[in-house]
């Protein structure tokens, strides 16, 4: 080999290492660097009392772990000082054996935070019995649940109305061309959101927690102001200017992908999520802590 070669396959080697160093540092990032997002939601419905209330929004955890015991997520919940903590569903995978490390959060948050939990459709795959008992572990430790209700929130003798909603994981659409001939199409109409939550009392300010965004028309239409959700994973791999790949739905460049959207006055907020799911992966989309605060 020439000295011309040598140097050649040097330079080679170099630009190899390099590139796989950025790869390798990208993906650490985009995998497990916790980032914060925040917003700020106006409402004329919103009671003076709660001009200023934070929202700390926890989705999609899969078990995952920032820092030692979640010390990482805990910080910058304490710095951050939240009104209410709300998470938004899948804190577990339903492959999942040991839910210890979601259990441990939970506690925390609920010694804490006024916290509220509901399920999104991997804590609803583990099976009536098995999501049962993860309710009550849930509630042991402190955190309030939201089967299908609402409760009031209060603060200097005013009320907003929080309401937290699942429903079956039919409505969870699979549109990819080999379903397409197998399964029904579903649609979650404002019929069916009566059946499960009635009618809003629309006198007051609405926030509605459920895990899955792909029907925010019909949660505009039925009345809720601020619709907080996750599910969509930020759509795996972002593209600058372009938004989420992929989603659950198996389609591509997901129209609810991370972010905030308005419909008819409305709003919704989308959290990227924490974790990556059974199969998942992120790229140029890093974990998300989302706080959202409250103006008239």
């Amino acid at each position: 080999m020439g000295v011309a070669e040598i140097k050649r396959t040097k330079k080679l080697l170099k630009v190899f290492i390099a590139f796989t160093l950025a790869a390798a540092l990208v993906f650490i990032y985009s995998n497990h660097f916790l980032s914060v997002k925040n917003y700020t939601v106006k409402s004329p419905k919103l009671p003076n009392s709660f001009k200023g209330y934070k929202i700390a929004l926890i989705t999609d955890l899969h078990n995952a772990s920032f820092g030692k015991d979640n010390n990482t997520l805990i910080k910058k919940l304490e710095e951050a000082a939240p009104d209410l903590v709300l998470l938004g569903g899948d804190m577990v995978s339903t492959s999942d054996t040991d839910y210890s490390v979601f259990f441990s959060l939970a506690e925390k948050l609920a010694e804490s935070y006024d916290t509220y939990f509901i399920v999104g459709n991997h804590e609803q795959a583990l099976g009536e019995e098995r999501t049962e008992l993860f309710y009550q572990s849930v509630e042991s430790l402190g955190v309030k649940t939201l089967n299908n209700k609402m409760v009031t929130l209060e603060k200097n003798g005013e009320k907003i109305n929080l309401y937290g909603m699942w429903f079956n994981l039919r409505y969870y659409t699979d549109r990819s061309e080999d379903a397409t001939h197998t399964e029904q199409n579903y649609y979650f109409g404002t019929d069916a959101m009566e059946e499960i939550l009635g009618k809003p009392n629309n006198e007051n300010f609405n926030l509605l927690l459920t895990h899955n965004p792909l029907y925010f028309e019909t949660y505009a239409k039925w009345g809720a102001d601020l619709t907080l959700s996750g599910h969509t994973h930020g759509g795996m791999i972002r593209i600058p200017f372009k938004g989420g790949v992929y989603s659950p739905e198996k389609t591509f460049f997901p129209e609810y992908d991370g972010g905030l959207f308005e419909k008819q006055n409305k709003t919704l907020i989308v959290s990227r999520g924490l974790g990556n799911g059974t199969e998942g992966f992120r790229l140029f989309n890093p974990p998300e802590l989302v706080f959202v605060v409250l103006e008239r």
